[in-house]
């Protein structure tokens, strides 16, 4: 159980991909210490948010896990459909997304986060030089914005985190809580899996 509660926040985990490099394998149902990661990120964001769900255009791989699955609202343009389907979803100010093949998320970096909101419509971490918007929080007040941009275009989810402003973390500050970066690991590929130790 989570030593911490963040309130006005729904955790969302977002799916969407067809996981061809995976065989078609749901990268979310690959296992972390023989857990599959979405179950472990689930457990989590129940734990640390008011609510918790799936974003996915495929509901049943994440059945079993007895969460809700949310559709993308605006299909087809990867990422960006899914962050924009969980805060359009969500019943709280605040949704935090994490992609479903990150398999070491944990309470300590998501609470930091969650400590930079005051003020800001998003709080994203720049690891390695790149924003990292899929281990994120995001407010309502970023829905028009991504709205606009998904229904015009492609956008990417870096470009949305600098077009409505999002807080920026410095690799530097973010350190003090994941030193190796931990929380931004994810699973595309075979290679990926093994490297993380992760079985299916």
């Amino acid at each position: 159980m989570a030593s911490v509660r963040i309130a006005g926040c729904t955790g969302a985990l977002v799916a969407g991909g067809k996981a061809t490099r995976m065989g078609g394998l749901p990268k979310g149902l690959l296992r972390v210490d023989g857990e599959p990661i979405a179950a472990r990120a689930l457990r989590l964001f129940r734990a640390l948010f008011d609510d918790a769900f799936v974003v996915a255009n495929d509901a049943a791989p994440y059945a079993a896990l007895g969460a809700r699955v949310i559709p993308d609202a605006l299909p087809g343009k990867g990422a960006p459909s899914g962050v924009h389907a969980a805060l359009a979803a969500a019943s709280t100010e605040w949704v935090f997304t994490a992609a479903c093949d990150m398999p070491f998320l944990a309470e300590a970096p998501i609470a930091f986060l969650a400590g930079l909101r005051a003020g800001a419509p998003a709080v994203v971490v720049r690891w390695g030089g790149r924003l990292q918007p899929l281990h994120a929080l995001w407010s309502r007040a970023c829905v028009p914005v991504l709205e606009a941009e998904l229904r015009a275009g492609d956008p990417s989810l870096q470009g949305l985190a600098r077009r409505v402003g999002a807080r920026i973390v410095e690799e530097a500050d973010w350190r003090a809580v994941d030193p190796l970066g931990r929380a931004f690991e994810n699973a595309n590929t075979p290679e990926d899996a093994a490297r993380l130790g992760l079985s299916r």
